[in-house]
């Protein structure tokens, strides 16, 4: 019960940070469908995963091994199977009426696939795991999807080559985050424990990450909640 409790905790509390900034709440409904969504993104993310996986075995050295597989194997298709869920559940919705709810939207269905991540990744690895993925992991697909609701939410109240561009951000400047953020992880388990220069600057890197992915997200969210005030103005 504790390993439940502590998997599905910071879930709720990271949900609940956002769901009280949106000065008009969206259908209780729709934002079920979208945490819903979430555990279907995980399938989706198998289905697309699987077969890349595979190729992974060509790559010998730890660097590009690394590499594949937090891109490719991860970073890819994870958020491209968010943001499919995400596109697919709220893009033509009524409710999607201000840019916040952007951010809304892609928290919860981002959230929705992490919650799941995060039982079976505790469950696995015990009560360490979950301290360290209440801190690391759960923000970070959280941030994750602010960053996509953000830009998603721009290209919905925009037009022509501009909403284009805008989706396009949607879908790839998480990836990058996400890419970098598990390559560092991977590379610095798999770096030869002798080499102290190389584990130091990865595990710097990294922590510049963290900090980067928390700055954006959080600028991401105070700049779409201003637009109400605009509006109200």
């Amino acid at each position: 019960m504790i390993l439940l409790i502590s998997s599905i905790t910071p879930v709720i509390i990271f949900l609940y940070l956002i769901y009280i900034k949106d000065q008009i709440k969206e259908p209780n409904a729709l934002l079920a469908k979208c945490f819903l969504g979430g555990f279907l993104s995980i399938i989706l993310t198998f289905a697309i995963a699987l077969p890349v996986s595979y190729l992974g075995g060509v790559f010998q050295s730890p660097f590009a091994k690394s590499f594949y597989d937090a891109f490719f194997c991860a970073a890819i298709p994870e958020e491209l199977s968010k943001f499919v869920i995400l596109y697919w559940v709220v893009w033509k919705s009524k409710d999607f009426d201000h840019h916040y709810d952007g951010i809304v939207y892609a928290v919860f269905v981002s959230l929705g696939f992490a919650l799941v991540e995060n039982v079976l990744y505790v469950f696995e690895h015990g009560f360490t795991t979950a301290i360290l993925r209440a801190v690391l992991a759960v923000p970070g697909h959280g941030f994750f999807g602010v960053i996509m609701g953000y830009y998603l939410a721009l290209s919905k109240f925009n037009v022509g080559d501009a909403k284009r561009n805008l989706i396009l951000k949607s879908i790839f400047i998480p990836i990058l985050f996400h890419g970098l953020y598990d390559f560092l992880l991977m590379y610095f388990s798999s770096n030869n424990e002798n080499n102290i220069l190389l584990s130091t600057v990865l595990l710097m890197t990294f922590t510049f990450l963290v900090i980067k992915l928390w700055s954006v997200g959080l600028k991401k969210i105070k700049l779409h909640t201003l637009e109400y005030a605009v509006k109200e103005i």
